[in-house]
């Protein structure tokens, strides 16, 4: 039996980092940055003012808080303007948030602390010497790395680029993945379902998963338990794709088309890995394409995708950090977990402590909705009391 480990270290080793290409700021949200990207200027790019109020010399009105200083009011400086002049001794310079700052001067005196004159100001209060003001290059420095490979690129670090007078980011590809469901007894949602049929769902929840990973997903036709038209359906489907997804049909019955199909070609390994839910597992090539099989139970797919498949997309995708993230919990209550499995547990995580939400079975896909972690109980612990401090992996999608 294989360890988790072990078959993700399988799984990862099907998916080498992805080719780089550039995209437009507009088009790069979401994705993550393939090389360090430097600032092509300064920020900010002058010494500028944090405040609405008058740029003026600390020295002058160092006394405003014991006697007020009138000064008259030499220029106005709004955001924009490219023709500051010097401050010249004795007076001030009425200024906007952002705008430059006059040479000469080393302190802004907010509004609120004037009587907000046009032509003479009376300032009533003084802040220390470099109060409001805002030096070129504070932030960061022309030249300097401003967002560094593996960075996911966000709100934030999009600004960042523009601000820095980016155009286009360099990214790498984002992976397209073939996703097949196999049963003769799926029936598409919305069809009569005979006795015995069940709804095709495995395809949904992993097209989501692979685009919520970062990439680009397209469903195959579920197909019946038959080799020929599996492997037929699979084989004029490959061209151009980075990875296969399949469930279902990779455990120990009869019928089981995905394994049957596979071991035929001899480039697909199946092993039973030591976790539950998601033993029964399979990776490896066909026709040079990267595939990974999983069970057909949807928590089961569900878990196997979280555990061996998102972090081998990310890591290919370039991201410096392709784990989820994890926390420490206190269990609201006891549980207990097979041993020799690694067990993953639904559960609903606030506060620093996490209930367990329904049962162990891979079939229980509605209390899988409602959870928004999985609680991992490790291969050598068979049962925890309440209040037992446990690792749980933050999951996305889940109800609030």
């Amino acid at each position: 039996m294989r360890t988790v480990e072990e078959h993700q270290a399988v799984v990862a080793a099907l998916m080498p980092p992805l080719p780089v290409e550039d995209v437009a700021l507009a088009e790069a949200h979401g994705r993550v940055l393939a090389r360090d990207v430097t600032a092509a200027v300064a920020l900010p790019g002058f010494d500028n003012s944090a405040m609405d109020g008058y740029a003026v010399r600390w020295g002058e009105v160092s006394t405003a808080a014991e006697s007020p200083v009138r000064l008259p009011v030499a220029d106005d400086i709004p955001a924009g303007r490219t023709d500051v002049v010097p401050l010249a001794p004795g007076t001030a310079q009425r200024i906007m948030t952002g705008a430059p700052l006059p040479a000469g001067a080393d302190v802004v005196i907010p509004v609120e602390l004037t009587d907000g004159g046009t032509d003479v100001v009376e300032i009533r209060d003084v802040l220390p010497a470099r109060s409001h003001l805002r030096a070129a290059g504070e932030d960061i420095a022309a030249g300097a790395v401003a967002l560094t490979a593996g960075s996911p690129l966000g709100a934030a670090q999009l600004g960042l680029a523009a601000a820095v007078g980016v155009t286009t980011l360099p990214v790498r590809r984002r992976p397209r993945v073939l996703v097949l469901s196999t049963g003769s007894e799926l029936v598409a949602p919305g069809q009569p379902l005979l006795p015995g049929q069940i709804y095709e769902s495995n395809s949904q929840l992993l097209v989501a998963a692979v685009e919520v990973g970062g990439g680009e997903a397209r469903r195959l036709h579920f197909v019946p338990d038959d080799v020929d038209q599996f492997l037929a359906t699979v084989r004029s489907e490959l061209a151009g794709a980075d990875l296969l997804i399949t469930s279902g049909g990779v455990s120990a019955g009869a019928y089981e088309v995905v394994k049957d199909a596979f071991r035929g070609l001899g480039t697909v390994e199946f092993a039973k890995v030591a976790m539950q839910p998601g033993g029964p597992q399979g990776a490896g090539t066909v026709d040079g394409v990267p595939v990974v099989t999983l069970p057909g139970n949807p928590v089961s797919a569900f878990v196997s995708f979280e555990v061996f498949v998102r972090p081998a997309l990310r890591r290919a995708l370039g991201y410096a950090s392709p784990e989820r993230l994890r926390a420490p919990a206190r269990l609201a209550g006891a549980l207990r977990s097979p041993a020799g499995r690694r067990q993953f547990l639904r559960g609903r995580y606030d506060g620093g402590r996490v209930s367990q939400v329904g049962g162990p079975g891979s079939h229980l896909v509605a209390h899988l909705a409602r959870a928004n972690c999985l609680v991992v109980v490790p291969e050598d612990v068979t049962e925890l009391p309440a209040g037992a401090e446990v690792a749980v992996v933050l999951i996305e999608g889940a109800l609030q």
